[in-house]
């Protein structure tokens, strides 16, 4: 992998993992419009850990609190005493319960080979449109009066079941949790808080998927190309989440929005003309 492939792959992980546009419809395109092989797994799983990293580092308060509500929840009682009071214990069991929709049905598209039907330009050029005109519906009709202090299982289960859809390339894991968090209520920021929160357990799922597989299959230059991209996606990642939350605290979700729609009608038009 070259340099510049390298380099292009990580930043475009890392800034669209968290941004409500998709990153895994991006990193499906990169191939396809610049006629660059695949990735493959060892990438992509890299990739994804640094962006996994990136969150653990930017909500370290809430993963120090969901980490010790975790220990608590099997039974180490100093930690369950550290976050008694606190949201994190019921926070916790939020997001245990959200991501279990996305583990059993991915793990039925990854034995059926469903994901790879649907890794296609069409169809993310369709979801992009379809799911960005449904962000901008919520985001412009959802109440903003909830925080995560409410959060209970059964909005949980909601959004968790929301985040099935993201199993479809161009959906948006991020996109498809803020829509349903903005649907139930809560306000901007926090919606986006909770799926970066969800993004955890989601994304380390995901990895436990294909990690094996792409372990078996490494060498040591991939594991060279690996390292690097995950540092990179983790800086990038940490830039597009502080851009994210900076921005909601004073604007809306229209941004997003009209790059999904520009996106996807872009790529309608290549498709037209034989290009992708």
């Amino acid at each position: 992998m070259t340099l510049l492939q390298l380099l292009i792959l990580a930043l475009v992980q890392g800034i669209t993992e968290f941004l409500p546009i998709s990153s895994s419809g991006h990193l499906i395109l990169i191939p396809a419009l610049t006629g660059w092989p695949d990735q493959g797994l060892m990438m992509d799983v890299a990739v994804h850990i640094g962006t996994l990293a990136a969150v653990l580092l930017y909500f370290w308060r809430d993963s120090r609190g969901l980490f010790l509500a975790g220990l608590g929840a099997v039974g180490v009682a100093p930690a369950k005493r550290a976050v008694e009071g606190t949201p994190y214990a019921r926070l916790f069991w939020a997001l245990v319960i959200g991501t279990i929709p996305l583990v059993i049905v991915g793990g039925l598209f990854v034995a059926t080979g469903a994901n790879d039907y649907l890794r296609t330009p069409v169809v993310i050029a369709s979801t992009s449109i379809l799911f960005g005109l449904l962000l901008y519906w919520a985001d412009k009709h959802g109440a903003t009066d909830k925080t995560l202090e409410r959060m209970a299982i059964k909005p949980a289960l909601i959004i968790g079941a929301a985040q099935v859809l993201a199993l479809i390339p161009g959906t948006s894991r991020s996109g498809i949790t803020m829509t349903a968090g903005r649907y139930l209520g809560f306000n901007r920021v926090e919606a986006a808080r909770f799926s970066m929160l969800m993004s955890i357990p989601a994304i380390i799922a995901s990895g436990a998927a294909t990690i094996l597989k792409a372990l078996s299959d490494a060498t040591a230059a991939m594991w060279l190309d690996a390292g690097v991209g995950a540092a990179l996606s983790c800086a990038a990642a940490l830039v597009a989440i502080h851009f994210l939350m900076r921005w909601l605290e004073h604007a809306n979700m229209t941004l997003f929005v009209v790059y999904r729609v520009v996106l996807g009608l872009i790529l309608l038009g290549l498709i037209a003309a034989g290009w992708v």
